[in-house]
């Protein structure tokens, strides 16, 4: 009932930069937490950085001085800048959101997905 759809992933060089978009739309009457997520090839899905309504974030450590999150609660839109890109950051990001329908009943949805690629 709630979509989530990424934009932004690409290949780039070490050293490089992308932002990445995620909207939010459907029958939303709240989102609390909004969040990315990356997968690598033969590893788990991990947190990569999350915001709360109120703006409170979070990163992973291995992100942390490199990646911004933000989100633009009028568009219900979660962003996440990423500088000095490393090779290690390739992966498949995720989108996440939670929080409330029109009908007052809770969600949590997923993004298909967007591929970021870091040569060396």
């Amino acid at each position: 009932q709630v979509q989530l759809v990424e934009s932004g992933g690409d290949l780039v060089q070490a050293g490089g930069s992308l932002r990445l978009s995620c909207t939010a739309s459907g029958r939303i009457r709240s989102i609390n937490a909004m969040g990315w997520y990356r997968q690598a090839p033969g590893k788990q899905r991990e947190l990569v950085a999350h915001i709360t309504s109120g703006g409170n974030t979070n990163y992973a450590d291995s992100v942390k001085g490199r990646f911004t999150i933000s989100r633009d609660n009028a568009k219900n839109t979660v962003y996440l800048q990423m500088n000095s890109l490393k090779p290690e950051d390739t992966a498949v990001y995720y989108c996440n959101a939670g929080g409330f329908l029109s009908s007052f009943l809770p969600f949590g949805s997923w993004g298909q997905g967007t591929q970021v690629t870091v040569s060396s």
